[in-house]
C-alpha cells in the first residue's frame, strides 16, 4: 500500500482575477524541502477553487467575472468544472464553454494567449461555482509543440464502477479523464504517462485503487470527508503520498515496470465519532481527484506563466514576448 506522506490543507485562499477564488495547494516555484516539484512532477501547480456563490452579474457582457488575456508557454493547463461554467478563448482560435463535469485540456506548447471568464449563461443566473485548474509540465522534447485544445464533455469521459472490497456492491464511480483504469483508457491525450481520475463515492464501503509504483501520486479531496488508508481527510485537503517505490526509467523493461502497482484504500463514511470533529457530518457524496504521473525528471526554470528547462530559455521567452515573436 502506498503510504501517506503528508496532508496539505493550510493554504490561504486568494482571487485569480475576480472570478476564481482558489487555494494554490502546490506550485513548482515553492522551495519547501518536503514538498516541491520533485514530489509533484510532472504536475506543476494545482489551484483548488472551493465552492463559492456568485450573484447574477447584470454587466456580464462588458465586465464578466474571470481573467483577461494572458500568456502561457512550455506546459499544459487542465481545468475541471465542478459547478458553474467557464468560457475559454485563445490566440490559436480555440473557444469553448466548460460545463459542469467537463474538462478543458489546453496545450500551450510554444506559446499561446488565452482568457477565462464565467460563461454568459452562468453569469446571468449566478449560483455555486467550483473548479480545479492544474498545470502539467511538458518534457523538453515537446516544450515547443504546436498549441492545441481538447474539449472533454462529461459524456466523453469513460466511467468505471467502484465496488466494495467485501461484497462487490457499487459504492461509487470514476470518470477517467486521462490514463488507464485496468482496461479503460481515459479521454485525454497526454505527452507523458498520467492518470487523472474524477472520483465520486455515494455509498458506505471501502474500495481499492491501483496506481503505478513508478508514479508520483496525490489525491485532492474536492468535497466531503472520508478515510484514505484509514486516515480521515476532508474537503480542501491534498494528500501527498510517499515517493515512487520504483522508476520506469531505471528498469530494463519499462512497460513491465509501469504495470507494477501500489494500492490506495478509500473508505466512505459513516465514520466513527472519534474520527469526526465537532458537528462534522458526512455529505451525500464524496468527490476526489486522483493525480498520478511518471516523473519527467528534467530541470525546471519557471517564472510567472512560463515554464522552461533553463534560465536562458526563460530569458528568450521574455524577449520573444516583448518583441512580438511569442508563439512563433
Amino acid at each position: 500500500m502506498r503510504s501517506i506522506q503528508y496532508i496539505h490543507s493550510d493554504k490561504v485562499p486568494h482571487w485569480v482575477g475576480d472570478g476564481f477564488y482558489v487555494k494554490t495547494l502546490f506550485n513548482h516555484l515553492d522551495n519547501d524541502a518536503d514538498f516541491n516539484h520533485y514530489h509533484t512532477d510532472p504536475f506543476l501547480l494545482l489551484d483548488y477553487g472551493q465552492p463559492t456563490n456568485f450573484a447574477p452579474n447584470p454587466n456580464y457582457k462588458t465586465k464578466p467575472h474571470g481573467i483577461g488575456q494572458h500568456p502561457h508557454k512550455g506546459f499544459e493547463t487542465v481545468t475541471i468544472a465542478y459547478a458553474g461554467e467557464i468560457s475559454h478563448a485563445d490566440s490559436a482560435g480555440g473557444y469553448g464553454v466548460i460545463q459542469e463535469g467537463g474538462v478543458q485540456w489546453m496545450t500551450a506548447g510554444r506559446g499561446i494567449k488565452h482568457e477565462e471568464f464565467h460563461s454568459p449563461d452562468f453569469s446571468q443566473r449566478g449560483g455555486p461555482f467550483s473548479m480545479v485548474q492544474l498545470w502539467v509540465n511538458l518534457p523538453s522534447a515537446h516544450k515547443l509543440t504546436e498549441p492545441k485544445y481538447q474539449t472533454l464533455k462529461r459524456d466523453d469521459l469513460p466511467i468505471v464502477n467502484l465496488t466494495d472490497n467485501k461484497d462487490e456492491n457499487s459504492i461509487g464511480k470514476a470518470a477517467i479523464i486521462a490514463g488507464k483504469w485496468q482496461n479503460t483508457t481515459g479521454a485525454a491525450s497526454t505527452f507523458t504517462p498520467i492518470n487523472m481520475w474524477d472520483i465520486a463515492l455515494h455509498s458506505t464501503g471501502s474500495t481499492t485503487l491501483q496506481v503505478p509504483n513508478s508514479h508520483n501520486v496525490m489525491i485532492l479531496v474536492q468535497e466531503g470527508t472520508l478515510l484514505i488508508n484509514d486516515t480521515p481527510v476532508s474537503a480542501g485537503s491534498l494528500i501527498q503520498f510517499t515517493t515512487p517505490t520504483s522508476t520506469a526509467i531505471d528498469s530494463v523493461n519499462e512497460q513491465a515496470a509501469t504495470q507494477i502497482s501500489d494500492s490506495i484504500e478509500l473508505t466512505y463514511p459513516k465514520l466513527s465519532a472519534s474520527k469526526l470533529s465537532g458537528d462534522e457530518q458526512a455529505p451525500s457524496t464524496v468527490k476526489l481527484l486522483l493525480l498520478s504521473g511518471e516523473p519527467i525528471s528534467e530541470p525546471v526554470a519557471g517564472y510567472g506563466p512560463f515554464v522552461m528547462n533553463t534560465q536562458e530559455e526563460l530569458r528568450q521567452t521574455f524577449r520573444d514576448y516583448q518583441t512580438g515573436n511569442f508563439g512563433k
